[in-house]
């Protein structure tokens, strides 16, 4: 979702763009690696009576990965979860206008609040360096619990870049009716 300016330059939410996709197409390959990590736990466990925790749990820290991060790029591409009954027949500036007010109202607010409280549980797990409670599990609960933060941080990256394309494109399309004749003008 680049924007440009209209001499064709790139501006600065195309980098925020540009780095979401990027983050969430590459945790999108742990997805692979959990399923073959899932596959060899059953396996281990089921047919040979093995288990270690800290595989198990590795599931669960590639899952969390993969969900916090990601969770922007699905925003980005229009994967998210969307109850679209009144949108996706409405016109383009109808549709840039719900977005450009769900992003302000509803996305910016929950990130900063999310920010907000999570900050001191997060320092408080980096202070002791928090590790699994179970015997042979990952001393790396601390690395976990940030992903706590990275989720709004990408998300107010990505918001910043959808807004900004939306007040372009709720901008533009004024001039574009005005440009049309009236032979250009649908039925």
């Amino acid at each position: 979702m680049a924007v440009t300016a209209p001499g064709g330059s790139a501006r600065a939410p195309d980098l925020a763009a540009r780095l979401v996709s990027r983050l969430g197409r590459a945790v999108s390959w742990l997805t692979l690696l959990m399923t073959l990590l899932t596959f060899g736990v059953v396996v281990l466990r089921y047919g040979f009576n093995l288990g270690w925790i800290w595989l198990q749990e590795s599931v669960t820290y590639l899952h969390a990965t993969i969900f916090m991060v990601a969770a922007a790029w699905a925003l980005q591409t229009d994967d998210h979860v969307r109850v679209d009954i009144f949108y996706r027949d409405r016109s383009e500036r109808y549709q840039n206008t719900v977005n450009l007010a769900g992003t302000l109202l509803f996305l910016v607010p929950f990130s900063v609040f999310l920010l907000f409280i999570a900050w001191d549980y997060v320092a408080a797990s980096w202070a002791t360096h928090e590790s699994s409670r179970e015997a042979g599990g990952l001393p790396l609960v601390w690395l976990l619990k940030s992903l706590i933060l990275v989720l709004p941080a990408l998300l107010l990256l990505q918001s910043w870049s959808s807004a900004r394309r939306c007040i372009s494109s709720l901008r533009r399309a004024p001039a574009e009716k005005l440009e049309a004749g009236p032979d250009d003008r649908a039925p």
